[in-house]
């Protein structure tokens, strides 16, 4: 091979991969740029975030964690009458939804997941099911379009004490 084919390949091999990189980098710019999570008055688990670098498009997210909830028993007055009327129900939680980006590139939203579900518990007569506590373990979001996730903190929120 002459001097000038070999030139010419290491020249299209250059620019091959110059080409890949651009790509590559173009599409690996995307980053949390904030997160929050809380817990709202039904016990479900809110995320937020504001994510950017994700370029002109539709992007698909994934919310989990391990959520326990406390459910009991009040009666007429809203006290809780015996500590053995409750129940602890514990499991995965999770949502999903697709967000599209704003023109310069960045999305914002939200997503609601849990709390897991009281099962087959009920009260006796009189009383009503309540939630009394919830807690949210191991929370991640993922950004399925572009291959981040973030972990978030695990929180947790008491509305009555049993």
């Amino acid at each position: 091979m002459g001097k000038v084919a070999r030139s010419s390949l290491l020249l299209i091999g250059t620019f091959a991969v110059l080409a890949f990189a651009g790509a590559a980098a173009a599409t690996s710019g995307a980053h949390f740029f904030s997160t929050s999570e809380s817990i709202n008055a039904g016990g479900s688990l809110v995320v937020s975030w504001d994510e950017a670098g994700v370029g002109q498009q539709t992007v698909a997210y994934t919310l989990t964690a391990n959520g326990s909830a406390t459910y009991a028993c009040l009666n007429g007055g809203g006290n809780h009458p015996q500590a053995a009327n409750k129940a602890t129900f514990a499991g995965p939680v999770s949502a999903s939804g697709s967000f599209p980006a704003t023109k310069n590139g960045r999305v914002t939203g939200t997503l609601t997941a849990g709390p897991p579900g009281s099962g087959s518990f009920s009260c006796p007569g009189g009383q009503t099911l309540v939630l009394a506590s919830v807690s949210y373990t191991s929370i991640t979001l993922t950004d399925n379009t572009n291959g981040v996730t973030v972990s978030l903190a695990d929180t947790s929120r008491t509305f009555f004490n049993v």
